[in-house]
């Protein structure tokens, strides 16, 4: 399995850099073998489009898994319509972040951690990832959990949480589409992301239309 860990440096000895889009290093990690490929990050001086790119980037590396100290909004979406699942915390060296992936006591993130420019909740501090001119429509948030088991895809707008139940929680809407060519990615690929993240938007307003009708019938 391969997965991608942020990095300082591009060793396996390296800390693992919070920030997932303005990073220095990725560094994509074979589980089975611990063979790895560093990778650096030319998103990193893009500012608030770093997010977005970065995860398109991730995309076209096939990485099953993202690991970070945080992640945006923006970043979750794009990586989570591509399938890529998100782990967000991690600190210390990448081998012990590794390590603790492989003994199965890191779990993938429900939902975003960090706020974007449009005043998402999130950490307080936290680097913002979105892109300057681009707007979002508030749509239903991923922290409406209906629990790993439901076997929803991971472009969708159920949330992977352990959560039991329709939330009432708003988050935004999927990442809105850069106007320049995504790097790491030949058109087919770009192409099949787009698709995917249409189709996320699509089951979120089916959810959102859901919602409304389960609250007009409780009046």
């Amino acid at each position: 399995m391969n997965i991608a860990i942020t990095a300082t440096e591009p060793s396996l000895d390296a800390k693992v850099d919070p920030r997932f889009g303005p990073c220095p290093y990725f560094l994509i990690v074979d589980t089975d073998t611990m063979k790895f490929e560093a990778l650096e990050n030319t998103n990193m001086m893009l500012g608030g489009g770093a997010g977005i790119q970065s995860a398109q980037l991730m995309a076209g590396k096939g990485v099953q898994f993202v690991l970070t100290g945080n992640c945006g909004p923006n970043a979750y979406q794009t990586l989570s319509a591509a399938g890529i699942e998100v782990i967000i915390g991690c600190s210390g060296t990448v081998a012990d972040v590794v390590e603790q992936f492989k003994a199965g006591q890191l779990n993938a993130a429900g939902q975003p951690n960090v706020a974007s420019k449009s005043g998402i909740a999130g950490t307080p501090g936290a680097v913002p990832d979105q892109p300057a001119g681009l707007q979002q429509p508030p749509m239903m948030g991923r922290g409406m959990g209906m629990g790993r088991g439901m076997g929803q895809g991971r472009g969708g707008g159920m949330g992977r949480g352990g959560g039991g139940g329709m939330g009432a929680a708003f988050d935004q809407g999927p990442a809105p589409v850069p106007q320049q060519p995504a790097q790491g990615l030949t058109k087919d690929d770009e192409l099949d992301m787009l698709k995917q993240q249409t189709e996320a938007m699509s089951q979120q307003m089916q959810l959102i239309q859901e919602r409304i009708k389960q609250l007009e019938q409780e009046d």
